[in-house]
């Protein structure tokens, strides 16, 4: 039976008229996948599938996405983002010929946005908890390194939600038509800077936060382990869990320049 497979035109340059012909034709798509963008069950043979191609400096995976999820699209990720690839849907590693049985797992990131007062300002901010421990990519480990990973790039620990954060330079917050995009993160090797959080769809952000981040030209990105923060429905309960998190050593913190508007 034929794929409701989309392969859009950027995918088809990445993989050859002859692959994408092959996977149309149903001989290399998988009937049922993990969805790499909800992670839930789909089927192509049922319903509309999109082809997403995850491309690092020297590899590339192709996945499976629902289409209501995600467009077919070429997806820029970093090489030791796409080494991390755990998850096993039968992907095809695009130019190798061959498949290969992993998709990056992109941790799926809680993102609240919220205005945090310091120093008696508001300030915009996000706050990012992971719904699972997160390892460090090529690890086997059953620990959590999303802290470490984070300083390691430039983050800083706090133990008080008591000054701003410093700016971390080559990371910044994707705004655009008041919608909350992306965060972004410098590629490894220049060049354009590399999504390191999309949204699936644009987050809406208050007027309010809107109009804070247009005035400090900066948005403060808060990260703690899964099970710190939880998802808290009033701004004064997500400070009084930003502070508890502060000051059991498990939060992290950086001002991200804005982008967009």
């Amino acid at each position: 039976m034929p794929r409701m497979l989309d392969v859009s035109d950027a995918v088809r340059a990445e993989i050859g008229d002859e692959e994408a012909d092959r996977l149309l034709a149903g001989e290399n798509a998988p009937g049922s996948y993990d969805c790499t963008s909800c992670r839930t069950p789909g089927d192509s043979e049922q319903e509309r599938t999109s082809t997403v191609l995850f491309v690092g400096d020297e590899t590339a995976v192709l996945a499976f996405a629902h289409a209501s999820c995600l467009p077919s699209q070429v997806v820029q990720v970093t090489e030791e983002q796409l080494r991390g690839a755990v998850r096993s849907i039968g992907g095809i590693a695009a130019g190798a010929g061959e498949p290969q049985q992993a998709v990056p797992e992109q941790a799926v990131l809680g993102v609240t946005s919220g205005l945090v007062l310091i120093e008696g300002e508001l300030h915009p901010a996000l706050v990012v908890e992971p719904t699972s421990p997160i390892v460090r990519p090529g690890s086997t480990g059953a620990g959590d390194d999303f802290l470490p990973l984070l300083i390691e790039q430039g983050f800083m620990p706090l133990t008080e939600l008591a000054s701003v954060p410093p700016v971390l330079h080559g990371w910044s917050v994707l705004l655009a038509v008041g919608q909350l995009h992306a965060v972004l993160q410098p590629s490894a090797h220049g060049g354009q800077p590399v999504a390191w959080w999309q949204a699936h769809q644009p987050l809406q952000v208050t007027d309010s936060w809107r109009a804070a981040a247009n005035k400090h030209q900066q948005v403060l990105m808060f990260a703690a382990p899964v099970g710190s923060i939880g998802r808290q429905p009033r701004e004064d309960l997500l400070r009084e869990s930003l502070d508890k998190a502060a000051a059991q050593g498990k939060l992290v913190a950086a001002a991200l320049p804005l982008a967009g508007t």
